[in-house]
């Protein structure tokens, strides 16, 4: 039987293959560039949709402000972990974020108990054995004083949690340890500009761009997750912080501004380890 002409070309552009913006995603919610890991990652981020920015890579963007106040951002690990999956998540990146901190404020001895944390978290994921080969790592290079190794173990852990959780479905989870480990970065360092504000330090923060990709990411999780009270409120501060953070042409930073990133940064951690009760 012949079909008809029309309905033979519809079915031929069904079968096309979608266009290059299509496939790359254009208009979702694209990484900002420098939070990219590496140039393979950034290959497969047309056809990756749940790749998530780096945690190494923020604090990478926030060199220029170290030392940063860790002891000022102490946080007493709960001595029960969540039972809700994604505030494991968001608290675990919260706690690959520790690790950065701890490694560039040389307090190595802090490794064992951090290397124990992530372990606990990961296998409460299902991501317990790629955890395992890098706390291993983390604490040899710590004996060994290996700040640079301490730092690609960290950014690897995110990246081999990350694929566990694309693998089991989970997708929504590594964009929640992705924001844990920003919340925790923005908040350490708009508190390390405040305490020692110049216009150039302050610079630093301004990423409106970064706040927009996490409004968005917030916004796009799962209903069960985005539609959370403590997340509907986080997505508010973080539609709020973008405006905060865009300097017009010449604009100058400045410490009141700061301060209310700070301020607001503070709100966020409150209600990112807020657990579901």
């Amino acid at each position: 039987m012949k079909l008809p002409i029309a309905l033979m070309g519809l079915l031929a552009a069904l079968c096309l293959p979608a266009s290059a913006d299509e496939v790359e995603g254009k208009d979702k919610n694209p990484i900002p560039a420098d939070l990219v890991d590496d140039p393979h990652v950034r290959e497969e981020l047309g056809i990756n949709e749940f790749t998530a920015p780096s945690i190494g890579k923020l604090f990478d963007t926030l060199n220029g402000l170290a030392p940063l106040p860790v002891n000022d951002s102490d946080r007493k690990q709960a001595a029960r972990m969540p039972l809700d999956r994604a505030d494991l998540a968001i608290e675990l990146g919260f706690l690959i974020a520790d690790g950065f901190l701890i490694v560039q404020a040389g307090q190595m001895e802090k490794v064992e108990s951090l290397a124990s944390d992530l372990t606990r978290y990961g296998k409460a994921l299902g991501a317990g054995d790629r955890v395992n080969r890098h706390a291993a790592s983390l604490l040899e290079s710590a004996k060994e004083q290996k700040v640079d190794q301490l730092k690609k173990e960290l950014a690897a852990t995110q990246k081999d949690v990350e694929r566990e959780l694309v693998a089991l479905r989970d997708a929504d989870l590594a964009h929640l340890i992705s924001l844990g480990g920003w919340v925790h970065a923005l908040n350490v360092s708009a508190g390390a500009v405040e305490k020692q504000f110049t216009p150039e330090r302050a610079k630093l923060i301004m990423r409106e761009d970064i706040a927009d990709y996490y409004t968005e990411s917030v916004a796009g999780l799962e209903p069960r997750i985005s539609e959370r009270t403590n997340y509907m409120a986080m997505r508010d501060i973080l539609s709020g912080l973008r405006h905060e953070m865009v300097l017009e042409d010449k604009e100058v930073p400045t410490a009141a501004k700061v301060a209310e990133i700070k301020k607001q940064s503070d709100k966020l951690v409150e209600l990112a380890l807020q657990r579901q009760k």
